[in-house]
């Protein structure tokens, strides 16, 4: 991964920062209901004000399209983040049309209204770009999540002015390179979820670049099929066996071994509490459906943790959401977060559905890394370039 400055390389002291953040946060009736991605990005604004910079706080939230949606400001965000701050934020209304009159000192912080209100910033349009160039001295992006997105705040801004990546933006990028980029093997991926053809970039990455690749939850199944197995009535995508083909051939070229289930937890109904057996992938009942790995899938896979220096996890095992299809996933995730805090194992995981099933099993604080950046998370583990990373590399 190329070098990319910091915090670390600029004076701040009476600068102006604009600072590229990720508010775009769950909200009920006016009030912020996840603080997670807030409080992410709080080290980096006290950094900030704390050496003395102007801080203009740069997010969007939800999709306006260029228009001024009244129930997609940001204005309820600012209270949340100046709660978390711990210093005032004083909110600025804009639509953008011009630049806005921003008066802000050094040690203050305010929060512009959401940038797609303005048509131009999901266009990454020079004109818009050039707007908020004239805002800050410095440009600081906090907002991994949104490096996937070409967008005047994330990408365009940054080739306007200095350019640094904040701490949150830095400890995902140093954790990512822990994790694939020079990794201490061998190294293992879990990958789950519904459907192999929304990961099928990812899986065609991961197979050059891990030592063994975990497969579960239903896309487990398509790769079943593959194998001549039925599956009953679960969830599979028949037009893609020979896809599955196809990425295990590329695993054996890599030398990647793949580890798929080999018994799975079957149920006649998609509900809590459904009675439920443990069956060889061999005997698969014709009107069952796997919903879960089974107990000596389990058993592989923590072997397969044991022998791992590294870890990177992406997706559920099994229907994570309601008991007991949920157990091969918690054990799996209290496995790798013991291994952790032992000191045996670096575990980097991301995506909504993985950041959801690590918390249910209680093990995501012991994990070395836990991403939220959603998108921005899968396209790297996909090996694409993201657009707001590469603008903050240093150009050698």
């Amino acid at each position: 991964m190329p070098a990319f400055r910091t915090l670390d390389d600029v004076d701040l002291k009476g600068k102006r920062v604009l600072c590229r953040v990720d508010l775009n946060v769950p909200i009920s009736h006016g009030k912020v209901t996840d603080a997670t991605r807030i409080e992410r990005i709080i080290p980096t604004l006290r950094e900030i004000l704390h050496k003395g910079g102007a801080l203009i706080v740069l997010a969007h939230f939800d999709r306006p399209k260029g228009k001024v949606v009244p129930e997609m400001s940001l204005k309820p965000i600012a209270a949340e983040l100046e709660k978390h701050l711990g210093s005032p934020v004083r909110f600025v209304f804009t639509d953008w049309q011009s630049a806005p009159d921003v008066d802000v000192k050094p040690g203050e912080c305010v929060l512009m209204e959401n940038t797609r209100y303005h048509a131009g910033e999901e266009k990454n349009d020079e004109g818009f770009s050039k707007l908020l160039a004239s805002l800050g001295d410095i440009y600081v992006n906090d907002a991994f999540s949104a490096a996937h997105r070409a967008h005047s705040s994330t990408e365009g801004v940054a080739h306007l002015l200095p350019a640094y990546a904040g701490r949150a933006m830095e400890a995902e990028l140093k954790a990512l390179q822990l994790a694939l980029e020079t990794p201490k093997r061998p190294v293992i991926a879990i990958v789950g979820g519904a459907k192999v053809s929304t990961k099928l970039d990812l899986l065609g990455n991961l197979v050059k670049k891990v030592d063994a690749l975990v497969i579960g939850g239903a896309m487990a199944n398509t790769f079943l099929l593959a194998f001549g197995y039925s599956v009953g009535k679960s969830l599979a995508e028949h037009d893609l066996v020979d896809t599955a083909r196809h990425i295990m051939q590329a695993a054996e070229d890599a030398k990647c071994a793949i580890l798929l289930p080999v018994d799975g937890i079957v149920a006649r109904e998609f509900k809590a509490g459904a009675p439920s057996h443990d069956y060889g992938v061999d005997a698969i009942p014709a009107d069952g459906m796997i919903l879960d790995v089974g107990p000596m899938s389990v058993d592989r896979i923590r072997s397969a943790i044991d022998d791992a220096h590294t870890l990177v996890w992406n997706g559920p095992l099994g229907a994570f959401e309601i008991e007991p299809f949920d157990q091969a996933t918690v054990a799996a995730a209290k496995h790798a977060a013991a291994r952790t805090k032992a000191g045996k194992l670096v575990s980097v995981a991301g995506g909504g559905d993985t950041v959801a099933a690590l918390n249910h099993a209680g093990a995501a604080h012991d994990f070395t890394y836990i991403s939220t950046a959603g998108g921005a998370f899968l396209e790297w583990l996909e090996g694409k370039p993201l657009p707001g990373v590469k603008a903050l590399e240093v150009s050698k």
